[in-house]
């Protein structure tokens, strides 16, 4: 079934690309959404009949970022449909053939088994998602587009170098070199302690650079700032945790080497960097879409401390890991039908969404107190979790600094927030004709209601899923 994940949106991209119609073209993006939730569900539910191979396999934190995934792409690919009913006047041929050429490329990253190949796959993902950042074909979004792939290009080639120094840290000791997880697993305690040193080093500039991780966040506000809100969710819902589990692998090849101070260290150090770069960068920010970009920065930053705490904290990441997702799925969509509405992004013309887009509005307000860490919404769980983590390690300054950081940050973000939600709106805003419509409301509503219910309630699977993914990475909770 893993080979099946990356063949129905392959086949839905060739079908899409194939229709000429531009109004029925995005009505293809839901069943393909909706079979390979289908197909996700059948694999974590009945994984001895998911048909695993020594290349393609899932283990366990795979199998919550695949879970992420689909639902999220799912949410997207409804909003899309309404989402592209306003942009006729653009060809969507390219926009739809890239939104499944991503969910292929991102099923094949969760699969992955070979270091090589979940590198080919993250590198797939930068193809896939770049011209959707250009689809509003501004100077603007080429601008952001091409600093994107050039950013992203450079980081990922770091982490090939360090995969071939990984490789390196093998025949350095005699040991057959092999790029399979499960060989690495297996031979790490045997491998060159300063090469794997060393190929940690680059692995995390390579893959943070595609999280977004600071200083190598540059190509984010601008991503995200010209993307369409849809692309802005995938990229900080999807691609970032891709690249994230990337990270946790390699972390894992490293802990499995005796290596875990000096990983921990490093994912600590630059989870606080990162969220020092997102305050303040914050505080004072009038464009709320390059707002989230730093909210994303930020909460890459939380979920490598996390790691890096280690312990109790690791069940805290990885359950962040969805709720973040989840909640910049409000975040972005919302934030995208206020954009429309206004045609602006500023606070200087952006006022009174609230009373202009009822349910954006609303939304993004809500979206904005669960991404900041008030109950009772998921991420208030997780980021309680990595906090009561840092806690019981010891980690006092650690847990003292995040805190620090949180409290900026909420006002920083609000300040903004509360800007573009209260006041009356303007009245070029009051003459433009978008409104808040079915499908580009419900989706944001649906995915809003997993946020909540994540703060309120882990369902048993999901817990499940947390739980094993946490004895995989052989961190007790």
């Amino acid at each position: 079934m893993c080979v099946d994940l990356i063949i129905l949106p392959l086949i839905a991209a060739l079908l899409a690309a194939a229709v000429r119609s531009n109004r029925w073209r995005p009505w293809l993006l839901l069943p393909a959404a909706a079979g390979h939730l289908a197909l996700t569900m059948l694999v974590l539910l009945r994984p001895e009949r998911a048909g695993f191979t020594r290349w393609l396999a899932l283990d366990p934190p795979g199998r919550i970022v695949l879970l992420i995934l689909s639902v999220l792409f799912l949410i997207c690919a409804a909003y899309s449909v309404g989402y592209l009913r306003y942009r006729a006047e653009l060809s969507n041929r390219i926009f739809c053939v890239g939104l499944l050429l991503f969910l292929a490329a991102t099923s094949l990253v969760v699969c992955a088994r070979h270091l090589g190949l979940m590198w080919v796959a993250i590198e797939a993902t930068t193809l896939a998602t770049a011209p959707l950042i250009y689809f509003n074909r501004t100077p603007r979004s080429i601008e952001a587009t091409w600093k994107y792939l050039l950013i992203g290009s450079v980081g990922i080639a770091l982490a090939l170098l360090g995969s071939f120094f990984l490789a390196y840290a093998a025949v350095q000791r005699g040991v057959e070199s092999s790029l399979m997880f499960d060989d690495l697993l297996r031979e790490a305690p045997l491998l060159s302690k300063p090469w794997l040193h060393v190929a940690f080093v680059l692995l995390l500039v390579g893959y943070g650079t595609k999280m977004g991780l600071a200083p190598m966040h540059t190509w984010k506000p601008d991503a995200y700032g010209e993307a369409p809100g849809v692309v802005g969710a995938l990229l900080a819902g999807g691609v970032t945790n891709c690249a994230f589990l990337a990270l946790l692998r390699i972390d894992h090849v490293c802990r499995a080497a005796g290596e875990a101070m000096y990983t921990g260290r490093l994912l600590v150090f630059m989870g606080i960097v990162s969220m020092v770069f997102a305050a303040a960068f914050m505080v004072g920010q009038r464009d709320f879409k390059r707002m989230l970009a730093y909210s994303s920065v930020e909460h890459m930053g939380i979920l490598v401390l996390g790691i890096g705490v280690g312990g109790g904290a690791v069940f805290g990441a990885l359950l962040h890991m969805i709720n973040n997702g989840m909640t910049k799925g409000v975040l972005f969509l919302s934030a995208g039908n206020i954009h429309r509405a206004y045609d602006a992004k500023t606070t200087d013309e952006v006022r009174g969404a609230m009373r202009r887009l009822p349910l954006s509005g609303t939304l993004f307000l809500l979206g904005f107190l669960a991404i900041t860490g008030s109950p009772p919404f998921g991420p208030f769980v997780s980021e309680f979790s990595i906090l009561n983590g840092a806690f019981g390690a010891g980690r006092f300054l650690v847990g003292a600094t995040f805190l620090s950081l949180l409290l900026i940050i909420f006002i920083g973000m609000g300040r903004t927030v509360l800007t573009v939600v209260q006041g009356r709106p303007t009245a070029a805003a009051r003459r433009t004709t978008y409104r808040d419509g079915l499908l580009t409301g419900l989706p944001v509503l649906a995915s809003f209601a997993v946020v909540l219910l994540l703060g309120v309630y882990i369902p048993s699977p999901i817990n499940d899923l947390l739980r094993d993914a946490v004895r995989f990475l052989e961190v007790r909770p």
